[in-house]
């Protein structure tokens, strides 16, 4: 099944990217690397992330990746990311804009 990054979920990417890279620029290149490859789980095996617990939903589903969380919706015709959250944060408080 097709992936798709939504504008929200790339923000929070290149967010992720720009904090790691004061540091490391490797290293933010290397964590985004390693989320963007989570695609090819994600669309094989949809269903092998878990529910996400805010949520309780069984097409609103999370997978883990280091400290992150990488939320994603299960469409019809199509799996949506919608968020790349640090796992400390409150997923109703993250911003929930509508960019399909």
């Amino acid at each position: 099944m097709r992936v798709h990054w939504t504008n929200t979920a790339e923000g929070h990417l290149d967010a992720i990217y720009a904090h790691i890279a004061l540091d490391s620029p490797e290293y933010a290149r290397r964590m985004v690397d390693r989320f963007t490859r989570k695609s090819a789980q994600i669309s094989e095996f949809p269903y092998s992330g878990r529910k996400v617990p805010e949520y309780d939903a069984e097409h609103i589903r999370e997978i883990i990746e280091g400290p992150f969380r990488i939320i994603y919706l299960i469409n019809a015709d199509q799996i949506d990311v919608l968020a790349v959250i640090h796992a400390a944060m409150n997923v109703l408080g993250a911003s929930e804009k509508d960019d399909q």
